[in-house]
């Protein structure tokens, strides 16, 4: 017994090593040791062979399912009034008379949005061109062969027995120094020192959780990084948006107060750095918030505020609607692009579907976390330009440079039914479509038309 007690002992030791001294102290300091970037690199020989050998047993074995396509619909590029102006184009219509062909454009938009609207797929994990090995998009393709078999029952065991106790580590050092450190720096007076010691704190945890994710970040244009006074705004797909972007410098975050074990990192947080928490009253208090959030904004050397405009996560594919309050307090925004390689793991968190404890277990068994990150030009308002106009603008510019598709929709959508204002808009596009092509304001109907007395 007293044997096996000393060798238990030996693998503590050398396990704490291992996560302290070559993991954590280098992630500190914002170094790495390579491995990483080496595992990387063996993950992508071991999928690109996994295709190759997949595509291999499809041929021979016609009985093997084919993965399914991003869309089970082909929608059609052209606008709605393109649409019916092709439907009409079979008849020759009396100026005025109604079209019953009209209703066929409408009859195949529903069908297609019951079948698959442009919503509902926006909160599902997004589909893969091949297997990557894990369980999403699995249609037991370990089976083809004894060979991929192996891979897949080796990576089960990677995945659960090595990656996961070391990410968990990992995580518990992360957070008790975030809670340690902050609640020590909070008892400081204050001066420059203390902000710049609470800046340490923040990055020094931040580094140490993505070290636990096996993340592999890559920032672009630096030149563009949010800055003290300002506004970071980035698409969201998980809450680990929070740790990928701190990793290249600190946030003053912005949400609601909660219980348990986040509000207590919640409450080590705000003692050493001024983030905006907001009770659940306050919270639907927009003029309460939007004045916090101005007089943060006023003070020009308080860290720049993350805010997520969409208001919940969204998977990967698409930027939804961003909430114009962000874009009503003032002062500079600064796009941030977020977008994860999905071939090494899902990022997206469906919370109607999963609760944090069950996401953070699949992120934590997943191959790795591979993003990148890309700091877009500030962007101010324009002249004659309204709050929604201009998160419009912000929000195509992050779309454009993430390669995310641009969706007019709202992201509340998800747990919410449509609006009536966003009906009323369709209504009104149909109406302008029929003045436009009934010629009701054309000349020559103005002519026809009996004058007014």
């Amino acid at each position: 017994m007293e044997n096996l007690w000393c060798v238990a002992l030996g693998v503590f030791q050398m396990w704490m090593f291992v996560v302290v001294f070559l993991i954590t102290l280098p992630a500190m300091f914002g170094q790495s040791l390579g491995v990483t970037g080496v595992y990387i690199q063996i993950l992508v020989k071991i999928l690109e062979w996994a295709t190759i050998r997949i595509q291999r047993g499809q041929q021979e074995q016609p009985s093997v399912p084919v993965p399914l396509p991003n869309g089970i619909i082909e929608r059609a590029g052209s606008s709605m009034k393109e649409e019916i102006q092709q439907l009409r184009s079979s008849r020759s219509l009396a100026e005025g008379e109604f079209a019953l062909s009209d209703a066929f454009y409408f009859c195949k938009k529903g069908l297609e949005s019951i079948a698959d609207d442009q919503v509902t797929q926006r909160f599902s994990s997004e589909e893969l061109a091949s297997w990557n090995l894990l369980t999403r998009t699995n249609q037991n393709f370990r089976y083809i062969s004894l060979r991929l078999t192996v891979i897949w029952g080796l990576g089960v065991f990677v995945r659960y027995c090595i990656l996961l106790p070391l990410r968990i580590t990992l995580a518990i050092i992360g957070l008790s120094w975030l809670v340690i450190g902050t609640t020590l720096v909070g008892f400081l007076p204050e001066h420059s020192g203390k902000n710049w010691l609470s800046e340490l704190v923040h990055l020094t945890c931040y580094r140490i959780c993505a070290r636990g994710l096996s993340a592999t970040i890559r920032y672009h244009n630096k030149e563009n990084k949010p800055r003290k006074g300002g506004i970071c705004v980035a698409n969201h797909t998980t809450p680990i948006d929070v740790v990928i972007l701190a990793n290249d410098g600190c946030y003053a975050m912005v949400g609601q107060i909660h219980g348990g074990l986040l509000g207590v990192l919640q409450r080590s947080m705000v003692r050493s750095c001024p983030h905006v928490w907001f009770e659940r009253s306050e919270m639907k208090d927009r003029h309460a918030v939007t004045s916090r959030l101005r007089a943060h904004v006023a003070a020009k050397t308080k860290l720049p505020i993350m805010i997520f405009p969409e208001g919940t996560c969204i998977n990967n594919t698409s930027v939804m609607m961003f909430k114009k309050g962000s874009f009503e307090i003032g002062g500079t925004i600064y796009p941030v692009a977020i977008k994860y390689d999905p071939r090494f793991g899902d990022a997206f968190w469906n919370s109607s579907k999963y609760n944090m404890v069950s996401y953070l277990l699949r992120t934590m068994t997943s191959w790795a976390i591979v993003v990148n990150v890309w700091y877009l030009p500030p962007m101010t308002i324009q002249d004659r330009e309204d709050a929604a106009q201009f998160a419009n603008r912000v929000k195509s510019a992050i779309a454009r440079q993430g390669g995310l598709l641009d969706l007019a929709w709202d992201g509340g959508l998800k747990r919410t039914k449509v609006k009536d204002s966003l009906k009323e808009e369709q209504q009104k596009m149909y109406s302008s479509i029929l003045v436009d092509l009934n010629g009701t304001d054309s000349p020559e109907t103005r002519s026809r038309r009996p004058e007014e007395p």
